[in-house]
């Protein structure tokens, strides 16, 4: 796969960006008119919005540095160079909710007011976003067969050709992954939140365990996975989310802010 998608002179506009920002504007769209039913200003949301992406992205490359230390620690000015890549997406949700605290508690607010609303988006935006990894030909599974992805999941050529590298056709666990985030964002808009609007939380955890549970198995699929020690990252993070949101939905699902 070629991961240029435009090349305007000496300028190289890449898949991976053109996914990533349409799920941020989608994201952000559907965002912005949930707000609207929670009296957000349409000013004060895109504030917030702004800053929420600042550290969204700062935290996920930062996770990633942290977990893949050595490399950057033997060449430090890649640091800065993101257009090498290297975002991890646990870091940009630790980010991300790590400003939503802050503004919550600066605002004197709910934090899962503002978790709750976000969730949705993230998660169609993870869906798209995964697809700038097709196209860059990375962040797939382990060798499979052409048979397998053709008749066994019946996926479309372009997918088959695309998961077809150096000569060996792989798992396209970005497909699984982005599958299963689609799944759940419809269950969270269709029957999550209008039966949950006002028990703040019970979206968060959903999202936490849907999550959680997809990535703690497609990471076992990887092949690229960051480690610590013989422990894989995203699956160590993955469990701990799961946790967090089942703990999460229990308690607040007795609970009503009515």
């Amino acid at each position: 796969m070629d991961p240029i998608a435009i090349q305007l002179g000496p300028i190289s506009i890449t898949w991976y960006a053109l996914f990533i920002v349409s799920g941020l504007i989608i994201g952000s769209y559907i965002g912005a008119k949930e707000a609207t039913k929670h009296k957000f200003e349409e000013e004060q949301f895109y504030d917030m919005l702004f800053y929420l992406m600042i550290f969204s992205f700062l935290g996920a490359r930062l996770w990633y540095v942290i977990f893949d230390g050595t490399y950057y620690l033997q060449n430090p000015s890649e640091i800065i160079k993101v257009w090498h890549g290297g975002l991890a997406i646990h870091g940009g949700i630790i980010g991300g909710a790590s400003y939503l605290y802050y503004y919550a508690k600066k605002r004197g607010m709910n934090v899962f007011t503002l978790t709750d609303l976000a969730a949705p988006s993230l998660l169609l935006g993870q869906a798209i976003g995964r697809w700038g990894n097709f196209m860059n030909s990375e962040a797939h599974g382990g060798e499979t067969t052409k048979e397998f992805l053709q008749n066994g999941l019946h996926l479309p050529d372009f997918i088959v050709n695309g998961m077809h590298i150096d000569g060996v056709y792989y798992h396209p666990t970005f497909l699984y992954e982005s599958t299963w985030n689609i799944i759940g964002f419809i269950i969270m808009m269709v029957v999550i939140r209008p039966k949950f609007r006002n028990r703040y939380g019970i979206i968060t955890g959903f999202y936490l365990m849907w999550y959680g549970f997809i990535r703690f198995f497609i990471e076992m699929m990887r092949t690229d996975a960051l480690m610590f020690g013989p422990i894989k990252v995203a699956q160590m993070t993955s469990l701990a989310m799961f946790v967090f949101g089942l703990i999460l939905i229990i308690k607040r699902k007795g609970d009503s802010n009515e």
